[in-house]
């Protein structure tokens, strides 16, 4: 792959990506399907910047280019718009709304501005309202020459079948160890060897989450998962060293990294567990799922938040045991 791509791995979405462009039939919607943490958003931005390249000439910066529109998360309110304009960490709303796609639409009335060609990213696709998902598809259906949808999807169950029947689905592959490995040194250079080989472990193919696991020093939350998922906690002793691990007053990246953490861990569990156990797996997984959802725009109590995702993990290794 060429190393002037943002992303690592992901070979065989590039080139296909890069063969549609060359083919004279070029699918006006895509569906990048993946888990969280896989690079979709780099990929998208720089798929639709080769997109609109013109010809012989340099990728553009997706950012400065009039031709490449991306509809994601807003700030939840005007303090968290300062906060994005000033550069720093800040909260969003939970959806894309249907006046957000309605405003794109808007916009396709009107040719591209420098080529032929204009990209729509929705990022993600599965957190938009239903009248925005409602309005999208009428664009979908009968898309203006020369726009180009890239929906990021990860969860893609969540979307309409309507709205996927008329994606060409791009799956997004988990990394290897050495591809994991080259993220993180890329990423977070000052990363030492033990936590990237903890991390690389505990991530399962997602450079997300293993970037997080460093980033957020996850180490000891980790281990004591999977003591919890091995052990059961019928005492709640585990859990109170969980919420100990996690700190009193935790960064909210860093309990949305521990959320994202969890599920992982769960999802892998799933592979050898029994039968019984793979229901409560699922159904704690789904759980963890709505909280994921919820606690970028909601303030859980940072305590309360671990104790839950505490007690999700115990009812998955003790049957009697149901997750509070």
């Amino acid at each position: 792959m060429s190393e002037d791509l943002p992303f690592i791995g992901q070979k065989a979405a590039w080139q296909e990506w890069m063969a549609a462009l060359a083919s004279e039939r070029m699918h006006h919607a895509w569906l990048l399907a993946g888990g969280r943490g896989l690079g979709k958003a780099a990929f998208a931005r720089t798929a639709a910047a080769e997109l609109v390249r013109a010809p012989d000439a340099p990728r553009p910066d997706h950012e400065q280019h009039p031709d490449i529109h991306v509809l994601e998360h807003l700030p939840a309110n005007d303090d968290e718009a300062k906060k994005k304009a000033d550069g720093k960490p800040y909260q969003t709303k939970r959806n894309i709304s249907v006046d957000q796609v309605r405003e794109m639409i808007r916009r396709l009335a009107t040719k591209p501005t420098l080529g032929e060609r204009r990209a729509i990213i929705i990022d993600p696709a599965d957190d938009m309202e239903k009248g925005a998902v409602n309005a999208l598809l009428k664009a979908l259906e009968e898309p203006p020459a020369g726009t180009y949808f890239l929906l990021l999807a990860h969860q893609p169950g969540r979307l309409l079948p309507t709205v996927r029947s008329r994606c060409r689905v791009l799956r997004f592959a988990a990394l290897n160890e050495q591809e994991l490995d080259e993220v993180i040194r890329r990423d977070l250079p000052q990363s030492d060897t033990e936590t990237r080989r903890a991390a690389i472990a505990a991530s399962h193919g997602s450079p997300g989450v293993a970037l997080n696991f460093v980033e957020h020093d996850l180490g000891g939350i980790h281990a004591l998962m999977m003591q919890i998922l091995r052990e059961g906690d019928a005492d709640y002793h585990l859990r109170g060293r969980l919420a100990e691990e996690m700190g009193t007053r935790p960064a909210r990246e860093r309990q949305l990294a521990t959320l994202e953490l969890a599920r992982t861990v769960l999802a892998n569990m799933l592979h050898d567990a029994s039968a019984a156990r793979q229901m409560r797996l699922i159904e704690a997984h789904g759980t963890l799922t709505r909280l994921g959802i919820q606690a970028p725009t909601y303030n859980f109590d940072a305590g309360l938040l671990i104790m839950e995702i505490g007690g999700l993990l115990a009812s998955t290794a003790m049957p009697r045991e149901t997750a509070r």
